[in-house]
């Protein structure tokens, strides 16, 4: 198939162009490069199956593609938080012009939704069917509800116009191609310890996440688009669950070093827990995490030492 991936150039979207061509299909990739980068599809970039292109989704563009992957916006506090309107645009009008595009090709669209939409949950672990706690208002709803109005229109546009939709929201995911200075926390912590500096914990460090290593994220992201059941959403992350001082101590014993744990005030709306419930995964794909956090890490680890 020929294949466009809008954000194809950042963390996730370059892992799952690299899964797609070795798939076998034509893959054009689309990024403004705000948070992406070249160096992320260096590796593949000369496969004569591969087009990269410098756009923003704000803007309309037209391909003649069989399907659309739609992963751009920024995913991190502090580049979401950078240029929040601008934030908010992309969710919704890259949304749009998505979703225009697949109504016209009858193209399958998909939309890598997030965990966020969940806000600071009063159920746990989250199920799809769980509307969430969300700040409208906050210094985060640039992204929360940017991509919550992303997820109205996919299926408005499913309903309204017959688009054959895929929705997935997405749970903390990390590993090699994570940016060292997003902000996200395995980043953060790695990059601190890997200079020797104190690794920075956000209130009592009581506060809990699970952690999908991308490999397993980017198999759950191709199964959604491949079966035909359920339009979705459906949540797609690892149900292990780790406080943010557990996190800190095994970054610490892989990396080695002599970083203490400091703590720093906790951000407004910072969700206190957060894990899915994937038992529609398990049901519907078959997919479950299979890389333990500590592999990952290692994996992560190194990847952050050959780039120093």
């Amino acid at each position: 198939m020929r294949i466009l991936v809008t954000g194809g150039a950042g963390f996730l979207g370059s892992h799952l162009c690299e899964r797609l061509l070795a798939d076998g299909n034509e893959v054009i990739c689309l990024d403004n490069f705000f948070t992406g980068s070249k160096q992320n599809v260096a590796s593949f970039s000369a496969n004569p199956n591969f087009e990269l292109v410098r756009h923003d989704v704000i803007d309309p563009f037209k391909f003649e593609v069989d399907q659309i992957y739609n992963l751009a916006c920024p995913a991190s506090p502090t580049a979401y938080q950078y240029n929040p309107i601008k934030t908010i645009k992309t969710s919704v009008m890259g949304s749009i012009n998505c979703l225009g595009l697949a109504k016209r090709l009858k193209a399958r669209v998909f939309q890598a939704s997030t965990s966020e939409v969940y806000g600071d949950p009063q159920v746990h672990p989250q199920p799809e069917g769980y509307w969430g706690n969300v700040n409208p208002i906050g210094r985060r709803s640039c992204y929360d509800e940017g991509k919550r109005c992303a997820e109205t229109l996919f299926f408005d546009y499913n309903r309204e116009n017959k688009v054959d939709i895929r929705v997935v929201r997405i749970f903390n995911t990390y590993g090699p191609r994570m940016h060292e200075s997003d902000g996200r926390v395995i980043s953060n912590f790695i990059v601190q310890a890997l200079k020797g500096e104190d690794i920075t914990v956000y209130g009592d460090g009581s506060q809990t996440r699970s952690f999908c290593y991308v490999d397993d994220l980017i198999e759950g992201i191709v199964g959604v688009m491949r079966q035909t059941e359920t339009p979705g959403p459906i949540n797609l992350g690892n149900p292990g669950e780790f406080t943010m001082l557990e996190l800190a101590e095994r970054v610490l014993k892989i990396v080695g070093g002599r970083s203490k744990i400091v703590h720093k005030r906790l951000p407004a709306d910072d969700p206190k827990q957060r894990m899915p419930d994937i038992s529609l995964a398990k049901r519907l794909l078959k997919w479950e995490p299979a890389v333990a956090l500590e592999d990952g890490l290692k994996r992560t680890v190194a990847y952050f030492k050959k780039r120093r």
